[in-house]
């Protein structure tokens, strides 16, 4: 049975055909044998023809049955009418709840033209405010893989970054909460700390009024606040609008995440803290952020931007949930990790035989997990460390091809794993035995992540709710 534009597409090729031998409806009815009227059903897409109708009407013609089925519109009124069916047909114009706009033959080629160009738009901005989660991966391959050929480095951040800093008189240490402030205050915004920030929004700017809202201490020192302060006037340094589609939203949350680290972790200074310690052959992610004041994570993923352009050395970070998924991911040491069709490596499962994995089963969380592992493409050495949050365990791997191992704390550890993946031999594929046992006897309920069924909310921000957001601002504007 052939779909409604099909019909659609054969009722416009016949009508051209009729028309073009200068036939009436009922003239080509009299000639192949049917009522005007059931003509007019068929040429309006609202019946689909027998095969010997279809040969008594090329033969009336004087054409083809495969010109009467040929898929491609007979000319441009009829592509345009076939469009606007089909735009007017799908689901994002029914949810709309507009009449469809009827076509006659008064209706100018302009007139049409002008309503698909408003059903385009609209389409437009529905896919650039949902992002499915193939678009989203796709997007943040795209953006991780052009960070790699950058080395994961963006010198006029780093430039932006150490003059904001110079002129709030920053110069060596860990970045304090006052200085953040007079970052600020020199781009004319106060710091201000609420209880009630909508819950899609990390952080509120008001740029009428001047005033960067953010969300209390929850630990003493609240040293994530001055992450989230810098995130916000990145934006505005940056110069960034709302975003067009799901890649610009995740290079602008790239660009401020990079702004924040440069101001945290100075590139001047932090290279020479790493120069110095991989001159002693005691490069260590623990020390790194302890030297700036910073979180494990932060530090890890800053070594990612530096030491490949400064210090020549090629590098891997990782962060992987409790379950084995990758929910962070830098690579440029040819490290084998798994990819799902679009070449995306977030939420895949790496090997269990990774130091990212098997840091997990150590007791003393303290102290970073160091393991060689050999794997398909080499060995490599990891340090990973482990950590717990509301959603559960994670492990921050920061590593290096066999040979940079020298030049880090931590190379003479004897543990050491081996890895065969992506042979399922390695780590997936079950026991025999224990599959025999099992086989056709068990059955486990698969726990599926949140996130895959939570696309994100459609306004002016991705992931953020609009309307809460204004009323956030309607709440504080006059405070």
């Amino acid at each position: 049975m052939a779909s409604s534009f099909e019909l659609t597409t054969l009722g416009h090729r016949i009508r051209h055909h009729r028309l073009a031998r200068g036939l009436t409806l009922d003239e080509l009815g009299a000639l192949v044998g049917v009522a005007g009227s059931q003509l007019s059903l068929i040429e309006n897409g609202k019946r689909e023809p027998k095969l010997s109708l279809l040969q008594e009407i090329a033969r009336a013609t004087e054409t083809e049955v495969t010109e009467l089925l040929s898929s491609e519109p007979p000319n441009r009124r009829a592509a345009l009418e076939i469009e606007l069916d089909r735009a007017q047909g799908s689901p994002f114009f029914r949810q709309l709840g507009i009449p469809p706009v009827k076509v006659s033959k008064g209706t100018s080629d302009d007139t049409i033209e002008a309503v698909l160009g408003l059903h385009r738009e609209l389409q437009r901005r529905e896919r650039a405010t949902i992002a499915s989660p193939e678009e989203a991966r796709r997007a943040n391959t795209e953006l991780r893989l052009r960070m790699r050929e950058t080395a994961n480095h963006l010198p006029e951040i780093e430039s932006l970054a150490e003059k904001q800093l110079k002129a709030a008189g920053h110069a060596t240490g860990a970045l304090t909460h006052r200085t953040v402030s007079i970052m600020a205050e020199q781009l004319g915004f106060e710091l201000i700390y609420v209880n009630d920030l909508p819950h899609s929004a990390r952080s509120v700017t008001d740029l009428e009024h001047g005033r960067i809202y953010l969300p209390p201490a929850s630990i003493p020192g609240g040293h994530g606040l001055r992450s989230m302060a810098l995130q916000a006037m990145a934006h505005r340094l940056l110069g960034h609008r709302p975003p067009t589609d799901y890649a610009d939203f995740l290079q602008q949350r790239l660009e401020i995440n990079y702004y924040a680290a440069c101001c945290l972790m100075p590139e001047t200074s932090s290279v020479a803290f790493l120069a110095q310690a991989k001159k002693d052959r005691n490069l260590a992610v623990e020390d790194f952020r302890d030297a700036f004041g910073v979180t494990h994570e932060a530090a890890a993923m800053r070594m990612t931007n530096l030491m490949t352009t400064h210090l020549g050395v090629h590098l891997h970070f990782l962060r992987v949930d409790g379950d084995g998924a990758i929910s962070r991911v830098y690579e440029n040491d040819g490290l084998p990790l798994p990819t799902d069709v679009t070449g995306s490596v977030e939420g895949q499962v790496v090997c269990k035989k990774f130091s990212a994995r098997a840091a997990f089963a150590e007791h003393n969380r303290t102290t970073e997990h160091y393991q060689y592992t050999d794997t398909p493409a080499g060995t490599f050495w990891c340090s990973s460390q482990t950590g717990t949050t509301s959603d559960g365990d994670f492990s921050i791997t920061v590593g290096v091809p066999f040979d940079d191992a020298r030049w880090f704390r931590g190379r003479e550890t004897s543990k050491r794993g081996v890895s065969h993946c992506p042979d399922e031999s390695c780590c997936r594929r079950p026991d025999t035995e224990a599959a025999e046992r099992w086989q056709g006897k068990a059955w486990p309920s698969a726990r599926v992540h949140r996130y895959m069924f939570s696309p994100l909310p459609r306004g002016m921000f991705p992931g953020v709710d609009d309307a809460e957001v204004f009323a956030f601002l309607d709440r504080h504007a006059d405070g």
